[in-house]
């Protein structure tokens, strides 16, 4: 019989819910012995998007991906560490586009059973909920989606892991 979860995903952007949501994935990776793919994307159609509206000069933007790419290295290397803790190895997974359309490219080229995202922000109009790349992939995934919640619970529950 096949498990139903052989490979998860988490998608990590810096911000404190896709961090809770990592730590989620390494209990879940933990307890049912799938592999865990964490993958950060650096949002370039945004810094392009920027730039076409005159909000960035190119040198700007050049800057800014520099520091994106920075920060994608120092989340992705503090979620090893995390892993590494609790005998857990993850694939690092890094790309730069549209969040979307790098997260549903991931979860078809590896396969994902289970794609893990950290709670998401609270919509404040239609065009907000249109506009969130996370919301927008999760909507068109071919895997199913773990939203994750309940930080306290989710620390509780790493550091139980032997």
């Amino acid at each position: 019989m096949n498990k139903p979860i052989n490979t998860i995903m988490v998608y990590i952007d810096g911000t404190e819910p896709s961090i809770v949501a990592a730590v989620y994935a390494i209990c879940l990776a933990s307890y049912t012995g799938a592999k865990l793919i964490v993958h950060y994307v650096i949002n370039t159609k945004a810094m392009e998007d920027l730039l076409r509206a005159s909000i960035f000069l190119e040198d700007e933007q050049v800057e800014y991906e520099h520091d994106m790419s920075a920060d994608a290295d120092k989340y992705l290397n503090y979620i090893d560490e995390l892993a590494i803790k609790k005998g857990i190895s993850i694939v690092q997974k890094r790309s730069s586009g549209s969040v979307h359309t790098e997260i549903e490219n991931a979860v078809k080229e590896n396969d994902v059973d289970l794609l893990v995202v950290g709670e998401l922000p609270r919509m404040r109009s239609r065009r907000d909920e249109f506009f969130d790349e996370t919301e927008r992939a999760m909507r068109t995934l071919c895997c199913s989606v773990l939203i994750v919640k309940n930080e306290d619970k989710v620390w509780q529950v790493y550091e139980s892991l032997v």
